[in-house]
């Protein structure tokens, strides 16, 4: 089902996988390929933190990303294991969103 998995991060060696943000795609078989940005939850608080010095979101009263989800490390392995779970619970697309080309 899952021909492969592009993750933005894995274009640089220098991240923290426990405090990082991600976009990442998903490529299915049929050749359909849907996008969602990934959060670490230390990362959050970091964005917040930042907005409340710079002033962004109303001093980080807020913040929001289009398909956003949270989660504890950004690493292959534990992106994969969570997308499959995502499709076995039947929330990928709640989550994904078709890239049209």
């Amino acid at each position: 089902m899952i021909k492969d998995i592009w993750v933005e991060t894995d274009l640089s060696s220098n991240y923290d996988k426990n405090n990082t943000n991600s976009d990442v795609i998903v490529e299915f078989q049929n050749g359909k390929k849907y996008i969602a940005t990934f959060f670490t939850y230390n990362n959050l608080i970091e964005l917040i933190n930042k907005n409340k010095l710079t002033g962004e979101c109303l001093n980080g009263k807020y913040f929001w990303a289009s398909s956003m989800i949270f989660v504890d490390e950004i690493s292959k392995i534990n992106l994969t294991m969570i997308i499959e779970k995502l499709i076995d619970n039947l929330e990928f697309y709640d989550v994904f969103k078709e890239i049209c080309d």
